[in-house]
């Protein structure tokens, strides 16, 4: 790996993206069109993806076992589902070279930060990393160079981030067109618990309160519009990311949940009362602060 923290003339001889999906694939395209990678290996449960990938053009090459695909990666980047993330940290972490740096993509920080930090050999520089992109269909072939462009990435180093190689990711996502911001991992979960875990959550939920529900001849869902499309889209998420997401911040989401049985528990003693002065209130005011968002 060139020095990369003088301006932006990095460059990354070998990449290794665990988990090459619409983020991992997404960020594998940026490293292709800005050169900042020379090659590309993919790694991964699933050889169908990783063909895909392949065929794509999205990595150059195809290695299965996390292991050997590192072995001279100067950069490796964490894209599976982050329930894995340890497991696969302490497998990959005897076999990374030293003076490589490992980063990750995951939605949750807190305690994984510390776990994959305890796996990393002297000489091998670990870098958190959450992107705030993502669309609701999800898979390597929905994967585009511009998904982080304008969009937020927060890097959640601790006293142990090397500085430099902190400097060199937080260089690799300008280039992807993000917006870097650097956060204490404990503040990241409790943060995106409230704005985007604990939202995720009430999608799903609403969808299993009405998908169930019909007229006697059509399902509720039929009559659909862009308001239930709007709130709702996000429940097309990947399961299995998003279980392992909520287990592992449950704590900051199960908190944020109170907050949001404690809102709908007003406006439903306002109905119930028939309360409309204080209804309106309440809905100004959120309305008010929504519009504020753009």
């Amino acid at each position: 790996m060139e020095d990369g923290t003088q301006g932006m003339a990095m460059h990354f001889n070998n990449v290794t993206i665990i988990g090459v999906g619409l983020i991992g694939g997404s960020l594998a395209k940026v490293l292709k069109a800005k050169n900042i990678a020379h090659q590309i290996t993919g790694a991964g449960r699933s050889r169908q993806s990783l063909d895909l990938a392949l065929k794509l053009g999205v990595i150059d090459r195809i290695d299965q076992d996390a292991k050997h695909a590192v072995l001279d990666a100067d950069l490796v980047v964490l894209a599976s589902p982050v329930g894995v993330f340890e497991t696969i940290a302490r497998e990959i972490g005897p076999h990374l070279k030293k003076g490589a740096i490992l980063t990750d993509v995951g939605s949750v920080k807190g305690s994984i930060v510390k776990l994959i930090e305890g796996h990393m050999p002297p000489g091998v520089h670990f870098v958190p990393g959450h992107p705030i992109a993502g669309k609701e269909k999800f898979g390597v072939a929905e994967a585009v160079e511009t998904l982080f462009q304008g969009a937020k990435c927060i890097l959640t180093p601790t006293k142990k981030t090397d500085p430099r190689a902190l400097e060199v990711v937080k260089k690799v996502w300008t280039a992807s067109g993000a917006n870097v911001i650097v956060m204490d991992p404990d503040m990241h979960d409790k943060v995106f618990a409230a704005v985007s875990h604990m939202p995720h959550v009430a999608a799903y939920a609403m969808m299993t309160a009405v998908a169930e529900l019909n007229t006697g001849t059509e399902d509720y869902l039929s009559f659909s519009g862009a308001g239930f499309r709007d709130f709702t889209r996000i429940a097309a998420s990947s399961p299995e990311i998003w279980k392992d997401i909520c287990l592992m911040n449950r704590e900051n989401i199960v908190l944020m949940i109170d907050r949001y049985q404690a809102a709908l528990d007003r406006l439903k003693q306002e109905l119930l009362a028939g309360d409309g002065e204080n209804l309106e209130k309440h809905l100004k005011t959120a309305s008010d602060i929504r519009r504020g968002l753009g």
